[in-house]
């Protein structure tokens, strides 16, 4: 069953290619957008103006920050370990360990995970930008990197093919314990057992 307003349908439509929203729920949202008033509306099309214009990756991590905040906070953080990086998947993880309050270093977000059933390749995520932060040239010598991907195929596949490029740099690679299920993302996994898989971490 469709509505008889085009525009309520495109908006529909629009909703529901988001990730996580099936039909009934972006018809939720639609009927909502709906009875807001024009400068809620307003406020909601400024805000996804903004993310696709202002949002840019970190020069040095590949998070997300804002243009004019690059290098992002946490790169210039000075109470930051700079010895050590955190390699996770995506920005979400990054706050995920954030939240924990328990880990003090530098992350790297590759933006994805090798998947050749998809079409990624190693060079199809931030791997290269990830070894150039590891030249001696550097003031601050990185001594550990962490593999915190999440347990899927691709994740321990991406593990493995990262690893092995790092352990002829001469820096220790080391992976987060397990006691996260096998599968799972770890947006999704809560503080204590984030904090626990982090201080059980071992050497690859």
């Amino acid at each position: 069953m469709r509505y008889t307003s085009a525009a309520i349908e495109a908006l529909i439509e629009e909703f529901a290619k988001l990730p996580g929203i099936g039909r009934k729920t972006a018809q939720r949202l639609a009927m909502h957008i709906l009875h807001e008033q024009p400068g809620e509306v307003g406020k909601l099309a400024k805000a996804l103006m903004d993310v696709k214009e202002r949002v840019i990756s970190c020069s040095i991590c590949q998070n997300v920050t804002d243009q004019g905040d690059d290098p992002c906070s946490i790169c210039r953080g000075s109470n930051r370990d700079k010895s050590v990086i955190c390699v996770v998947e995506s920005p979400t993880d990054v706050l995920a360990f954030e939240k924990t309050a328990q880990y003090r270093g530098l992350y790297h977000v590759l933006h994805g995970v090798i998947s050749p059933l998809d079409g990624i390749g190693p060079d199809d995520i931030r791997i290269k930008e990830l070894l150039a932060r590891l030249s001696p040239e550097d003031d601050v010598k990185v001594m550990e990197v962490i593999m915190a991907l999440s347990p899927t195929v691709e994740g321990e596949t991406t593990v493995l093919y990262i690893s092995r490029l790092l352990k002829p740099l001469g820096v220790e690679v080391t992976k987060i314990a397990r006691g996260i299920p096998v599968g799972a993302e770890l947006e999704f996994i809560d503080e204590a057992t984030l904090s626990r898989a982090l201080e059980g971490r071992s050497v690859l």
